[in-house]
Parts: C-alpha cells; structure tokens; sequence
C-alpha cells in the first residue's frame, strides 16, 4: 500500500464530490494506492481554508500554481469552470503530475486536441470525467452488449435531460451566458460519451439546436440568453446502425433524464438514470405472448456493486459513481496505463460537439471528423 498525493482544484459541487471520493475509495476498494488530500485549491485564501478544514486537506491555496508546484501532490484532479481546464492541465502535466480533469476537455475541439497531445508526451495517466456511464446498472449494459445477447444493433436512442432552466421566469446567471455554459457544453458531453461507450464512433450527423427562452429576467431588466437550452442530433454510426440523442435543459420534469434504449436483431434494453439501480432487458426468445422486458435489480453480481453493498436492488447513488471514477484513476496510475475514458475520449466528445454545431449552422448532414 502506498501513498499518492491529491490537489484539487475547485471547491465547489464537483470538487466536493473528488474530495469525498479520494477520501472513502481506498477503504471501498482497498486500493493499491492511498489518496493523501494534500492541497485544495479554490478562488479565496478563505474559502480554500474552510474547504481544505471541511474536507480534509492538508493545505490550502487561491492559485492554482502553487498547487501545481507542491512536492507533495502527485496528482491533480480539475474540478474547476470549463474555461480553466487546458491551462491547469497544462502545466499539471508539464510538472509530471497525472491529471483527471472534469468534463468537458477544455472549451472544444482545439483546446482538447492541445491537451491530448501535452497528456500523450507526458507520459501522465490523463482520465476524462464522465461519471453517469460507471454505474453498475450501465456496466451491466455493456456487458450484454458486448456479449452479444442482443445481437446486432440496429438502433441507438438516448437523451440527456433536465429542467433546472424550465422556468422561464428563472433570473438570467452564468449558466446563461455564454456558449460553453450552455446546454451543448454543459449536458450534452455525457450523453454524447455514452453513445461512443455503447455504439463506437458516430460517422456523420444532422443537428438542432435552439434558445427556447430568449431572454431572462435580471436586475436591469430583460437580458439576453446567449447559448442553446435543447438540441437533437439524427446520427449515422460508424457501425452502420442509426441513432438520435436529444438534450435539454428545460425539459419540464426531468430531473435526471440520463437515459437510452438499444434495439438489437435479438432484443433490447433501456435505461433511465432516475432509477439507476435497475436495468430493463428484453430478449426475444420463447413464445411470442410470454415476452416483455424483465427490470433487473443491481446486486453484487454485477460490476463494482459489491463494493458499496451486499444487498441485490439496495442500489448505489451518484457519490458512488465518483468513486469508482477515483479507482480507475488509482488502478491507472498503479498499472502505468491510461483507462477509459481517457484524454482521447473527452476529444472525440469534443468532436462530435463541434460536427454538431457546424451541422447546425450549414443546416444539414456533417461527417465527424
């Protein structure tokens, strides 16, 4: 057992959730490698000192680069605003640290495309964080996919959907500024990653994407809302097989709308995130009247389950999801190789983002470069 030293950079929803994770993984997994919270980085000297005295961390810090340089961290994990992310990375992986960076990769595909490179030379372990696709429940589905019990797959739906932006009396703030806080840059990274995790590389593309609330209430008065709240993207897989994913984020009640169907020549599954502890499968075999989907309740049968609980259908929940994101991030610093999803796969999110706003602007069909 050894110890590895953890900066975390931002302190907020998702910095919080990392720095729970580092703490609880070792006794979940009984990791090879020990997370030691030595400094946390947030955007006051007192606010980086009252996170640091909440969630444990030995030091704490306003600037990014002094945790970057600090002898004791070893790995870096960004959980700060979008636009930050390629500049810390950057110098993370320059000092030799291994970088875990929250979705999405930099603000698109030029700035993705400069951190895998800078990841690839380091020699770093470099993940992307994509948390949704780690439950047990999706794991399951991967597995019945690869194995083959469904068969071909001739057909792939999902969305990603919520309505925290439903209201459209909701005071315009940053989430409606901006394209990279928009839907697109927000939502739409996860779903997109589920698809590639499910399906493999998405050929071409045909996308739509709109404000639904224009403008937004604020103290000046009506403000302009400078980004996408949905969008719907007709896909072309590499495989041959058809798809559409829809994302929103004023979809009125949806609070977690993760969710995707696969239609194969020997049967189905589907998946909503809102009940993310139950898989349903169909599986055309036997009488025609003694078919239908059966919802299978996730146990310690299935992957990463046992860990968290011994009890089939007690479920796991979405703190759970980001330690298991930590023990592939430990397990791939340990082993000396990248795991999915890494650096390359927030990329190749990144690029069928950019295929879909081309396809939005030209108004047609686009190859994904």
């Amino acid at each position: 057992m050894s110890r590895i030293g953890i900066g975390i950079v931002g302190g907020g929803y998702m910095g919080k959730a990392h720095a729970v994770a580092m703490s609880a993984v070792g006794p979940v997994f009984d990791t090879a490698l020990r997370p030691s919270l030595e400094v946390i980085c947030t955007t006051t000297p007192e606010g980086a000192a009252e996170k640091a005295r909440q969630f444990g961390f030995a030091r704490a810090t306003a600037d990014w680069r002094e945790l970057v340089a600090d002898p004791r961290v070893d790995a870096v994990v960004i959980a700060s605003p979008q636009h930050t992310h390629r500049e810390i990375a950057l110098a993370a992986l320059a000092a030799g640290k291994h970088v875990f960076c929250e979705k999405p990769l930099g603000l698109g595909v030029a700035e993705s495309s400069e951190m895998l490179a800078a990841a690839e030379a380091s020699g770093c372990i470099h993940m992307t964080g994509f948390n949704y696709i780690r439950t047990p429940a999706s794991q399951l589905a991967r597995q019945i996919l690869a194995n083959g019990e469904i068969g071909a797959v001739t057909w792939f739906r999902a969305e990603h959907t919520e309505d925290f932006c439903a209201d459209p009396a909701q005071p315009a703030s940053w989430r409606t500024r901006g394209r990279a806080n928009g839907n697109m840059g927000d939502l739409s990274p996860h779903i997109i990653n589920a698809a590639l995790a499910f399906m493999g590389p998405i050929a071409s593309l045909c996308a739509e994407i709109e404000t639904v609330h224009a403008t937004r209430p604020s103290p000046a008065g009506p403000e302009a809302v400078t980004n996408d709240d949905q969008a719907q993207i007709m896909c072309r897989f590499a495989s041959g097989a058809m798809g559409h994913l829809f994302i929103s984020r004023v979809a009125t009640g949806r609070k977690m709308g993760y969710a995707y169907e696969l239609h194969g020549t020997r049967g189905a599954i589907r998946f909503d995130q809102e009940d993310q502890n139950a898989l349903w499968l169909y599986k055309a075999e036997g009488p025609e009247g003694r078919r239908g989907f059966s919802r299978i309740l996730t146990g310690p049968e299935h992957p990463d389950y046992k860990a968290f609980c011994l009890g089939p259908g007690h479920g796991t929940g979405y703190q759970d999801q980001i330690i298991i994101e930590a023990r592939d991030f430990l397990a791939a610093i340990s082993e000396g190789r990248p795991r999915w999803p890494s650096f390359a796969d927030g990329h190749r999110v990144n690029q069928v983002i950019a295929a879909a706003w081309l396809s939005h602007e030209r108004r047609g069909w686009v190859d994904v470069a």
